[in-house]
Parts: C-alpha cells; sequence; structure tokens
C-alpha cells in the first residue's frame, strides 16, 4: 500500500502543471520554446505539465519571469515541495515549517533537519521495500527543503539531542559520515541552535523509549510528534504533551552540554 501510495501523482503537481499549460499557452508558447526560455528541456516542461515530477524552486522562478505568472506559480511552490515528503510525514510538516521552537530526540539517526544531502539520500536509499531512484530524489530535496527552518526569519529555537549510536553508525560510509559530523558542527554554531549527545552507557534515561519532537507553534499551542516505521502521529493531549516536555528536559540534563558535544564530534572527526 505505502508502495502504491508514493506513485500516485500528488493532487497539487497536476494542478501547477495544468496552471502552467494554461500560463504557457496564454503567452503563446509551445514546451519547447518555454524549456529554452528558462533553461530546461522540452520532457522536463511536458512532465511538470502533466504532473509527473514536481516543479523545482528554479523551475518556478525561471517560469514566473518568463511567463509573467504574477505569482500565481510561486504561490504554490511550498505545497509543490511538501508533497515531496513522505506521505505519513506531510501534516506534521506543515506544522513545523511555522513553530516558534522544535526540540527533539533521535537515538539512531542524524535527525533530518541536520542531515547532509549525501547522508539524507543513503537514508532513502536504504528503504525496505526499495523506493526508485525518482522518489529518493524527491525525499532528499524535500528533506533538505525541511532545514530551512534553521535560517528562517524570525528565527525558531531549536534543540537537538542525538544519541552517540547514531553518530558513530557508518551511514553512508566512513566519507559521508566525516561530512556529516563537520555538518553538526557547523549547524551547533548556529546562535538559534544546540547540538547535544546522548552518550552510549549513560544508563537508563527517559528517551528509551525512542524518538519524540517537541514544538511550540505560533499559536503558542505545545504539541508532540512521534513517528515509528512509517507511521507519524501528531501528539495534542495537554497531558501527553506535558510528559513530552518533562521527559525532554531530563534528557538535557542527562545528555553532554553544547561543549562537550563538540568536542566529541570533533573527536569522531579526527579519529577519520
Amino acid at each position: 500500500m505505502k508502495a502504491k501510495e508514493d506513485h500516485e501523482l500528488p493532487g497539487v503537481w497536476v494542478a501547477y502543471g495544468t496552471l502552467l499549460q494554461h500560463l504557457r499557452k496564454r503567452a503563446g508558447l509551445n514546451q519547447q520554446a518555454l524549456g529554452e526560455a528558462i533553461g530546461y528541456s522540452l520532457e522536463q516542461v511536458a512532465s511538470v505539465e502533466q504532473g509527473r515530477r514536481a516543479a523545482k524552486a528554479t523551475f518556478t522562478v525561471a517560469a514566473e519571469r518568463a511567463l509573467g505568472a504574477g505569482g500565481v506559480l510561486d504561490a504554490l511552490q511550498g505545497e509543490v515541495d511538501r508533497a515531496k515528503l513522505p506521505r505519513f510525514f506531510r501534516n506534521f510538516a506543515l506544522i513545523e515549517a511555522e513553530v516558534l521552537s522544535r526540540f527533539s530526540y533521535d537515538p539512531l539517526l542524524v535527525p533530518g533537519l541536520l542531515q547532509t544531502e549525501a547522508y539524507a539520500r543513503a537514508v532513502f536509499a536504504g528503504h525496505c521495500p526499495p523506493f526508485s531512484e525518482e522518489i529518493v530524489d524527491q525525499h532528499t530535496e524535500a528533506r533538505l527543503g525541511r532545514q530551512r527552518l534553521l535560517t528562517r526569519d524570525p528565527l525558531a529555537e531549536l534543540s537537538f539531542i542525538i544519541g552517540e549510536e547514531a553518530l558513530r553508525n557508518p551511514v553512508g560510509g566512513v566519507e559521508v559520515m566525516r561530512e556529516q559530523w563537520q555538518h553538526l558542527l557547523e549547524a551547533g554554531a548556529l546562535r538559534n541552535v544546540e547540538v547535544q549527545v546522548m552518550p552510549t552507557g549513560s544508563g537508563f534515561h527517559t528517551g528509551l523509549d525512542g524518538p519524540f519532537v517537541l514544538v511550540e507553534t505560533s499559536e503558542l499551542r505545545r504539541l508532540g510528534y512521534i513517528e515509528a516505521q512509517e507511521i507519524g502521529c501528531i501528539v495534542s493531549d495537554p497531558a501527553d504533551v506535558s510528559g513530552f516536555a518533562l521527559r525532554y528536559g531530563k534528557l538535557r540534563s542527562q545528555a553532554l552540554n553544547a561543549q562537550e558535544s563538540a568536542r566529541l564530534i570533533e573527536r569522531l572527526v579526527g579519529e577519520t
């Protein structure tokens, strides 16, 4: 069922393509001429018009300029990008993009918001059952697009606690991990981002039940999110969310602080 869902054409891609075709014809251009005007092939333009391929932001910017679209294509770009995400995650991604704060605990993998392209691609390439190369590309691009949250204006307060196991597991190989460690150091240097490591051998702690996310929305509402085996659940019950907040506070106190965590990651870089 999941494989079938991932291959269905998202409605927003079809709507975008229909609108693009209307604007192109209004401008008196065929697909070849539009492609030449914006730097894309006829096949790429046709795929976007048919809703078989998602328009990238660069495509939309060029098409807006060439067709005098007045911002109507750009208005759809956010939804076009969101539809590249796995279906189970899309509703939370919409919430995540507007949060005031986001705190997460990830014991086994580097969190998506901090992944490099190579690491993200390795994660999606290892999916079971296997994704097509096109789906791997779409999910990777969408994951990188989510990372705008790190530098969005206004800044969101972001905290990440990562299990040491996630840092030592060579996802994608040694070169991919070296780049990933360096990226974590760069992200942790941002003034709105804190990266902490939960060391191996810490004994019992409140994160052993699994990963979770705690956010505060622009309406000052707190929500939780949990995910496992491609099932995602937004948690809104105040008592449950309060439990998330309590557990996250304890995790922050038990993990290495930001400076200690950076030194551990630097040692990992030096060991390779």
